[in-house]
């Protein structure tokens, strides 16, 4: 079980009493509940009986439908396998909608029209619901009907362009903000309509395109650098700025081992002659004035660079950040669950997984200092079904013996 942040004590989650119907797979819906969950929502995750959410299965070992990749966007979630291809599966979910507050899915073009449960029909039962849509290009325009995927709104958003070095072409970008960040706007939208709801008593319809979700990413670069798209904003690799901005390569040298400095005013130039001990470089004539240090940047590359040479990365950072200079040490995502800053400030958490073991998981950056909620495992595959459908509908044991015989509901213990 995972453990508390350490600051709380046991107290109310901020959003104890909203139910969520979790009809989202992958990355981009499953990251718009996930934080929801974090905050204290209900989270039931309704999910097709032979293979569940398709992220169950990304980087899975053979027979476990609990890859590392689920278990990052599941936490604090119930599941219900439930085959919505079927007349009875369709109308358990419709019966089960007035008991929620929020519907939210991210199917491709079309699926949800196609198994009825769009808006209108979720309404029909609960005219109060939220209903949040997640779309690769959004439900009108000429893309509507594309497919997208993390990378693809990236690429259709610019973030591509403004990616890798300036003689290169466009580079894929490491982080999934394309689906998590759109998720996050999602879940904004939904906690607006929810304080809205609360005033009026009704919901709504909610919309977000990933391919226009990416575009609040990447608009400092698109207005700083594109003149009101008159231009193509250009790429600099890893400059971000005037010299010494760059990344500089530390002991042992290995593909990670480097530190990322960001000095962008005189006095975090004068931090960092002080934090190297080179009080000479302050009255160098190359180094002297901003202009001089861009025209010598490759002499005081090498000045820093020979520096940091002599020190690990946590070493570089730690001695030039205290000196109040902006950088950092390149973490790579293995250091990253066991960075000890991290762990100090409980974001790191501990859980007991039930095919994994015991291992670290990265936790929920928001801290509110009046809301507890634990982080709780993600679940297997319909492993809530019987208990939900008891709970949301009142069906007997004859009754859900009889859906699962008919393969209306999938069976909880088929991965026990």
């Amino acid at each position: 079980m995972a453990r508390p942040l350490p600051f709380l004590e046991s107290r109310m989650a901020a959003l104890d009493g909203m139910r969520v119907l979790d009809m989202t797979q992958y990355e981009a819906g499953t990251s718009c509940t996930q934080a929801l969950a974090w905050m204290g929502a209900d989270v039931v995750k309704i999910e097709p009986p032979e293979y569940g959410d398709p992220g169950r299965g990304v980087g899975r070992s053979a027979n476990k439908d609990y890859s590392a990749y689920f278990c990052a966007w599941n936490a604090n979630k119930r599941s219900v396998a439930l085959d919505l291809r079927t007349e009875e599966g369709r109308d358990l979910l419709l019966k089960m909608a007035p008991n929620f507050d929020v519907f939210v899915e991210n199917y491709g073009p079309g699926v949800i029209e196609k198994l009825k449960i769009g808006y209108e029909d979720l309404k029909a039962f609960n005219p109060s619901l939220i209903y949040a849509r997640i779309k690769g290009f959004g439900t009108t325009g000429p893309y509507s009907g594309y497919r997208c995927m993390d990378m693809v709104a990236q690429a259709a958003a610019g973030a591509f362009s403004i990616t890798g070095e300036a003689d290169g072409p466009p580079m894929m970008p490491g982080p999934t903000t394309g689906d998590s960040g759109t998720g996050v706007q999602t879940a904004m939208a939904i906690l607006a309509a929810y304080v809205q709801k609360l005033r009026t008593g009704e919901g709504q319809e909610i919309e977000v395109s990933m391919q226009e979700a990416m575009t609040y990413y990447v608009r400092t670069r698109a207005f700083i650098g594109s003149n009101w798209g008159t231009q193509a904003t250009p790429r600099n690799g890893n400059k971000g700025g005037l010299p010494p901005v760059d990344i500089y390569p530390c002991k042992p040298f290995g593909p990670n081992d480097y530190m990322y400095l960001m000095p962008v005013n005189l006095g975090h130039w004068d931090g960092l002659c002080a934090a190297m001990d080179r009080p000479d470089l302050l009255i160098d004539p190359r180094f002297e004035t901003n202009q001089a240090r861009a025209e010598n940047g490759e002499d005081l590359y090498e000045e820093i660079r020979a520096w940091c040479a002599e020190r690990t990365k946590t070493e570089a950072m730690e001695a030039i950040a205290a000196a109040g200079v902006p950088c950092a040490a390149c973490l790579d995502t293995g250091e990253l669950h066991h960075n000890r800053h991290l762990k100090e400030r409980g974001f790191i958490h501990e859980m007991d997984l039930p095919v994994h073991g015991n291992v670290p998981i990265l936790g929920f950056a928001p801290r509110l200092s009046e809301s507890q909620v634990d982080m709780t495992v993600p679940p297997r595959l319909g492993e809530h079904t019987d208990d939900i459908l008891v709970e949301e509908l009142g069906l007997d044991t004859a009754e859900l013996a009889r859906l699962r015989e008919g393969g209306v509901i999938g069976d909880a213990k088929r991965f026990s």
